[in-house]
């Protein structure tokens, strides 16, 4: 595979664009850095195919990323691929207001063709490459110019090894016929919509304090308001204002600036100063939480009770006798708030739908209706159909 040098012009990377747009699939990694800002600061771009790899610097006087955008984002005939790709995306969105697409993620694939749930990169190369990554530049400062000749052969090698492993993985799902379990998800990390930072719909990141529309109206309000300032100043939410903190006005909201030093979590500063003011104007215009956006009272369906949750328990232990048979990640197939609503006796699931409900629902709806059992054979736990069992028992009498 060919190497190439930093590439720190636009020239060089529409050349390079240009030929990988002829792939039929890329694999990308970013470095980045966001401890001190809002926004993740874009500090390198890896990219890759079988036969060249280069590392581009974003940061590089006069560079226009993009022929880089054009192909992530416009170019529907090479697939993108990524290994945890969720902060990658939420980097190229915030560049462009697009997604790449059509994408894959190793990471998401991993959990069709096996148990890992969220295997990291260097257990991924390991055990499809027998390569150990050296880790030892992960946390380097990827902002600091010059880059190292080792930064810069780390960050290559994310993609190059990727590069690799890649067809392996998509040639066992392609032999196990799970690569349609993936549609959804892959889908899911290219939604656009999970990476808008919409200020309105901050609050439910945060618990909410109880269900009174007043406090949830005046938690909506700050929750938008510090997305504003931190935006604005391009520094972390949490250097504005903490989770709890924000939670607190909400359900006690102070009468006038002077009481904002009684908040615990914020300094003396705020009684006087100007960000304090901005927040007294928000409190003061708080309107109550609308009844259609009130969260939900509880999950759908009625209380488990004592014999609902034996039988979520059960239907945990399925799972993981199922996940063990086939080879799959538990995570993948259903998770446990589902199985609590199967429990309660909700049918509209995704558990009940599509292959889930063929890999693992019907037996979930089994178990729940009575019709399977577990048993114990040759020292390991199996689950079997009651009607199965019976049927054995009377064919063991007539034999006797």
């Amino acid at each position: 595979m060919k190497i190439h040098d930093l590439i720190t012009t636009t020239d060089a990377l529409a050349d390079m664009c240009e030929r990988l747009a002829k792939s039929d699939f890329v694999t990308v990694d970013t470095e980045f850095m966001r401890e001190n800002t809002y926004w993740p600061e874009l500090c390198l771009v890896q990219i890759a195919n079988e036969e060249e790899a280069a590392a581009i610097d974003p940061l590089a006087d006069g560079i226009d990323l993009s022929p880089l955008w054009d192909l992530m984002c416009d170019n529907e005939d090479v697939l993108k691929v990524f290994h945890a790709g969720g902060q990658d995306v939420e980097i190229v969105y915030n560049f462009t207001g697009k997604t790449p697409h059509p994408i894959f993620d190793t990471q998401i694939a991993m959990m069709a063709i096996s148990q890992s749930e969220q295997i990291g990169y260097a257990n991924l190369v390991e055990s499809w490459l027998g390569i150990t990554v050296d880790k030892g530049a992960r946390f380097t400062d990827w902002s600091r110019r010059p880059l190292t000749d080792r930064q810069i052969e780390y960050a290559i090698g994310d993609v190059t090894h990727l590069s690799k492993i890649f067809p392996k993985i998509l040639n066992k799902l392609v032999k196990t016929g799970r690569g349609a379990w993936l549609d959804a998800e892959m889908d899911k990390l290219a939604d656009p919509a999970n990476y808008a930072n919409d200020a309105a719909s901050a609050w439910h990141r945060i618990r909410s304090p109880g269900r009174n529309p007043s406090v949830l109206g005046r938690l909506k309000a700050l929750a938008a308001w510090r997305e504003g300032e931190a935006q604005h100043k391009n520094i972390p939410r949490g250097r504005i204002m903490r989770d709890e903190t924000l939670a607190d006005i909400a359900s006690h909201p102070p009468k006038k600036q002077a009481d904002l030093t009684k908040v615990r979590g914020l300094s003396n500063a705020w009684k006087d100063n100007d960000i304090g003011k901005r927040l007294m104007k928000v409190i003061d215009k708080a309107e109550p939480l609308p009844k259609d956006e009130m969260p939900a009272k509880s999950k759908p369906g009625a209380p488990l009770g004592k014999e609902g949750a034996l039988v979520a328990d059960l239907l945990k232990l399925l799972l993981k006798i199922r996940a063990r048979e086939i080879d799959v990640a538990a995570r993948l197939l259903t998770r446990a708030d589902e199985m609590e609503a199967l429990a309660a006796g909700v049918r509209n699931l995704p558990i009940l739908q599509g292959w889930r409900y063929e890999v693992f629902g019907k037996d979930a709806l089994d178990l729940v209706e009575g019709k399977l059992a577990f048993a114990v054979k040759k020292g390991r736990l199996h689950m079997t159909h009651v009607d199965d069992m019976q049927a054995d028992m009377v064919e063991t009498q007539a034999a006797e």
